[in-house]
């Protein structure tokens, strides 16, 4: 019988189509149910369970132009696991996915590639109660060198989650991810 974690480990082998991580790891990934669907003739005395599948996501931005992709890559990753018969994905924007929802794991494959993700927010206070920064976001350093002496070279990435920075010291330019509130 199909359990919550065959999903979320099948789950883990599904990239972001943007971002070289999976969506477990991005943490897009709010719900997992597996539901008993009925039972299936399997040709043997013994009927085979068929299960029901819901995913709830939460997607980086209102806007990504992904969602279709995330999806059908999310059917079809599920439905090749044993048991499974209906897979329902449902994209939720409450709450809505932060950079704090990246597991270290997802944080360090970005930075091998390039890509900076903004510290965690402090523990204890809910968005309503967080001040609202006017400010753009600073990574913390380049990702190639760990140099701090970096410059904001366009507010505007390749998606809109994402900014472009530039190192000084080792000149390379690489990605920042945007904290949206």
């Amino acid at each position: 019988m199909m359990t919550r974690d065959d999903v979320l480990s099948v789950l883990r082998t599904v990239d972001d189509p943007e971002m070289p991580i999976n969506i477990v790891d991005l943490g897009l990934v709010e719900r997992v149910e597996v539901q008993a669907a009925g039972a299936l003739n399997s040709g043997t005395s013994a009927p085979a369970e068929v299960q029901h599948v819901v995913i709830e996501l939460l997607p980086t931005f209102v806007g990504c132009h992904a969602l279709p992709m995330i999806e059908r890559n999310v059917r079809d990753a599920v439905a090749r696991l044993s048991g499974a018969g209906s897979v329902e994905v449902r994209f939720r924007f409450d709450p809505p996915w932060s950079p704090d929802r990246i597991s270290e794991a997802g944080r360090e494959a970005l930075r091998r590639f390039g890509v900076t993700v903004p510290a965690r927010a402090g523990q204890g206070a809910s968005c309503a109660e967080r001040p609202v920064s006017l400010s753009l976001p600073r990574p913390e350093a380049c990702p190639v060198c760990g140099s701090t002496n970096v410059r904001l070279e366009s507010a505007f990435g390749p998606t809109r989650c994402r900014m472009i920075y530039h190192c000084e010291d080792c000149r390379n330019p690489f990605e920042h991810i945007k904290r949206l509130m």
